[in-house]
C-alpha cells in the first residue's frame, strides 16, 4: 500500500521540495519552506478520448454575453469592484484582525437580502448566536439569508449544489478543510486544495463567492501567495483599527480597474461610507501655522485632498533625524537633497518630520510639490495661504513635470473652496480657464517657493 509522505510547500510561491531548505529554489524567499504530510493514494479514473475531445471548444464558436453585475447597494465597494458583484466570480477580502472584514461582508448580505437575492453566510470561527448579535447591531435583515457554521468543504459543497445560493460567503478560509488533504486546517495544502474547490464551485454552478482571508505580520494574506492568483479579485481593507476610517484597496480585479478605493468610516452600527474623502481628511486643518500645505492625489478615477505637514528644527545632534509618516521615506531625502542642491537651503543639520494628516498612505508622486511647500514653509516659518493648493512631480533637476487628470483635481478643489492652484506649467497650458480658481503654472522649484512662502 501507499504511503503518506512529507512534502515541503513554499508559503509565499507554492513550490514543492522534498527537503527542507533555508531558502526557496524557485522564489529565493527566505525560512518559506513549511512541512505538510500528503496522502500518496492515486485517484483510480482515467480520462477516456471522448472527455478529452469534450473539454475542447474552438474560440469562434464561442458566445460571450454581458452578465449583470449585482448591485451591493454601497456605492464604495461597487467603486472598487468596478461597478458591482459578476455572478461566477471568486472575490478575496484580507485585512488586519478587527478591521472590519466581517462586518463590510454582513452588511453586503444584508443589503442584497433585501433585494431578493438568496444568501449563504458559512463561517468557521463565530457560532449562530455570536453573528446574530452582530447583524442586530446592523440593522433588519431579509428573509432570504442563511447561515451555517460548518467548516468542512464537503458539507458546504453539498449544502450549496442543494439550495443554489446566489452569493456565498466564507469566513475565513484559514478555518476550512478538505477530508483529502492530510493536514490541518490553515496550512498551505489546505488553503490552496480549499480554495481549489470553492473556485470550481464557482464556476460550475455561477455563484458568486466572497472569501474572508487573515493577513500575516506583514499585512499580506496568509497562506500560499498561489491563493491571489487563483481567484478573480483581491481586496485589501487598510487602515488603524483603532482609527474611524478604514480604505478599502483593490490590489487585483479581472473586471475592473485596480486604481479605485472605498473609504468607510466605523460607526457603532457598522461602516459608513464616506462620500467626500477629501472633506473628511481636511477636517480639523490649523489655521495661520508654518508647514502645513494642501495637496492633490488621484485614487483612481477619484481626487483626494489631503495635507501634508512637516516640521524642520535644528538638530541638538551630530546626525540630522529624517521621518515620514504616510508617504515613502526615501521619497522625502530625495526631495530634501533637491532643496539644498537647487534652493541652496542648509538643511544639514536640520531635523525633518514630514506626514500625511489623518493617517492616510500616499505614494502617487504629485505630492512632491506639497511636501517641498511644507518642508520651506516650516524651514522658513512662513504660513501658506489656507486657500491654497498644488500638486506635481519633482525631478532631481528641480523641475515641476506634468501629473495625469489635472483637471479632475483642480474641479476637486474649487468645489472645496480653494481659490489658488498651484500646478506644473505643462499642465496649466492644456487646461481651460476655471471661473472661481486662480491657476499658477510653475516650471520649477524655486518659482513654486517664490510664490507660496
Amino acid at each position: 500500500m501507499a504511503k503518506d509522505k512529507i512534502i515541503f510547500y513554499c508559503q509565499s510561491c507554492g513550490a514543492e521540495s522534498t527537503k527542507w531548505m533555508g531558502q526557496c529554489p524557485s522564489c529565493k524567499e527566505w525560512n518559506t519552506l513549511v512541512e505538510e504530510l500528503v496522502s500518496s493514494k492515486k485517484s483510480a479514473h482515467k480520462v477516456s478520448r471522448q472527455e478529452i475531445k469534450a473539454k475542447v471548444t474552438k474560440l469562434k464558436d464561442i458566445e460571450t454575453a454581458d452578465k449583470e453585475r449585482m448591485t451591493t447597494h454601497i456605492a464604495e465597494l461597487d467603486r472598487v469592484l468596478g461597478g458591482g458583484v459578476v455572478p461566477g466570480s471568486m472575490i478575496l477580502v484580507g485585512g488586519d484582525p478587527g478591521i472590519g472584514k466581517s462586518t463590510l461582508l454582513l452588511q453586503v448580505c444584508r443589503n442584497l437580502s433585501e433585494s431578493g437575492k438568496n444568501i449563504l453566510y458559512v463561517s468557521g470561527e463565530e457560532s449562530l448566536q455570536q453573528i446574530k448579535i452582530r447583524a442586530e447591531r446592523i440593522g433588519e435583515f431579509g428573509d432570504t439569508l442563511s447561515l451555517l457554521c460548518e467548516t468542512n468543504l464537503d458539507v458546504i459543497g453539498e449544502i450549496v449544489r442543494r439550495d443554489l445560493p446566489q452569493i456565498v460567503v466564507i469566513d475565513s478560509i484559514q478555518t476550512m478543510y478538505n477530508e483529502n488533504v492530510a493536514s490541518a486546517p490553515g496550512s498551505v495544502s489546505q488553503v490552496r486544495e480549499s480554495t481549489g474547490s470553492l473556485l470550481q464551485m464557482a464556476k460550475g454552478l455561477g455563484i458568486a463567492i466572497f472569501v474572508i482571508g487573515h493577513v500575516t505580520k506583514e499585512g499580506v494574506v496568509a497562506g500560499p501567495r498561489v491563493l491571489e492568483h487563483m481567484v478573480d479579485t483581491v481586496l485589501y481593507f487598510e487602515g488603524d483599527r483603532h482609527a474611524a476610517y478604514r480604505i478599502l484597496r483593490g490590489v487585483k480585479n479581472r473586471f475592473g480597474s485596480t486604481n479605485e478605493i472605498g473609504v468607510f468610516e466605523m460607526r457603532s452600527f457598522g461602516l459608513e461610507e464616506v462620500k467626500n474623502p477629501s472633506e473628511f481628511m481636511l477636517g480639523g486643518k490649523p489655521e495661520g501655522a508654518s508647514g502645513s500645505v494642501v495637496a492633490c492625489s488621484m485614487e483612481g478615477s477619484r481626487p483626494i485632498l489631503l495635507e501634508v505637514q512637516a516640521l524642520v528644527c535644528r538638530t541638538n545632534f551630530g546626525m540630522p533625524r529624517r521621518t515620514a509618516a504616510g508617504t515613502d521615506y526615501n521619497r522625502v531625502n530625495l526631495l530634501m537633497a533637491v532643496l539644498e542642491k537647487r534652493m541652496g537651503f542648509q538643511l544639514g543639520n536640520c531635523d525633518a518630520y514630514v506626514n500625511i494628516a489623518g493617517g492616510i498612505r500616499m505614494n502617487e508622486p504629485a505630492i512632491d510639490l506639497g511636501i517641498i511647500l511644507a518642508l520651506v514653509s516650516s524651514y522658513k516659518n512662513r504660513p501658506i495661504d489656507e486657500h491654497m493648493i498644488c500638486f506635481g512631480e519633482v525631478g532631481l533637476s528641480g523641475e515641476v513635470r506634468a501629473v495625469n487628470m489635472a483637471e479632475q483635481r483642480v474641479l476637486e478643489a474649487k468645489k472645496l473652496g480653494f481659490t489658488v492652484c498651484i500646478l506644473p506649467e505643462v499642465s496649466k497650458s492644456a487646461l481651460p480657464d476655471i471661473d472661481g480658481i486662480r491657476l499658477i503654472g510653475v516650471k520649477n522649484v524655486k518659482d513654486a517657493v517664490s510664490f507660496a512662502v
